[in-house]
């Protein structure tokens, strides 16, 4: 091998590769290997093991800046809750969210639709947008859910509609589902809700705040935890799809093979090179 000539590669190529490596497996998934770990399994469990048609309350606090980790954890989520025939009520504490928030819902009710399965909007689901407060709504919505959102996120009277006189307060949910980047979320949740209400929890965080709610898990108060990309993914596999989070885990561990291999030449190079000369 000619390392003189490694040595002097022009660094674009690199950076081409790169960009061939993380941009193929988006459109052509790989289906590397992805084993689910014991939180995503409690995650999941935690979903299959309620009742038909249970009344869920979706707690969806992150903006568009997060979207790559936490829409394909909501995406699953949903999925699994509506083909259980969920009741699905979904709030949003970030001022930036609400947009996409809804906008990854009715994505998951249009694919139900394509498959011929009717999810009636007030009845079978309802976004209730966003509403500031942070930790303050969370506690108003021990009082009632209608207290706190008097309209949702379609301008209609939350009272009026048929899901929400059925799901009044946290003492009428089964289950409290969050899928939070940061402030509010889940921590806040389980503090002012999970702690006062004892309402059974499950969580989906990015990567870098996953390490903060382990005790939580190990304490009972979390009964599954998905963490980053790598979590939805895992998620993914247990319920057999093929989303954009396997997708993204294909393309970042392409990305670290390759990188790694980098590195492994550049040290080879190096150590090859006389000294005071060139290899």
């Amino acid at each position: 091998m000619n390392l003189s000539a490694l040595e002097k590669l022009d660094r674009r190529w690199l950076f081409l590769l790169m960009g061939l490596l993380t941009l193929i497996p988006m459109f052509f998934p790989l289906g590397l290997a992805v084993k689910p770990t014991a939180p995503v399994i409690a995650f999941h469990d935690t979903i299959a093991k309620l009742p038909n048609g249970a009344r869920i309350l979706f707690a969806a606090d992150f903006d568009p800046g997060s979207r790559p980790e936490m829409v394909p954890m909501m995406k699953t989520a949903l999925r699994q809750l509506f083909d259980k025939r969920c009741r699905v009520v979904v709030t949003c504490l970030w001022q930036g969210g609400s947009g996409i928030v809804d906008e990854t819902l009715e994505a998951v009710v249009a694919e139900y639709r394509a498959k011929g399965v009717e999810l009636v909007y007030g009845r079978d689901y309802v976004d209730l947008g966003f509403k500031a407060g942070n930790e303050a709504v969370m506690v108003l919505m021990g009082a009632g859910f209608v207290s706190a959102f008097p309209q949702d996120q379609r301008a209609n009277a939350t009272a009026s509609l048929p899901i929400m006189r059925e799901i009044r307060d946290y003492s009428t949910v089964d289950l409290l589902v969050n899928i939070g980047a940061g402030y509010p979320g889940t921590k806040e949740w389980v503090q002012q809700v999970n702690s006062r209400f004892h309402l059974p929890m499950v969580a989906g965080c990015t990567a870098v705040s996953t390490p903060e709610f382990y005790p939580y898990l190990q304490s009972g108060q979390l009964k599954g935890l998905l963490g980053g990309m790598a979590g939805a993914a895992e998620y993914e596999r247990l319920r057999n799809e093929k989303g954009s989070a396997t997708r993204g885990m294909d393309a970042q561990s392409l990305a670290h093979v390759f990188v790694a291999l980098c590195i492994v030449a550049g040290n080879v190079v190096h150590r090859a090179k006389p000294k005071g000369g060139r290899a």
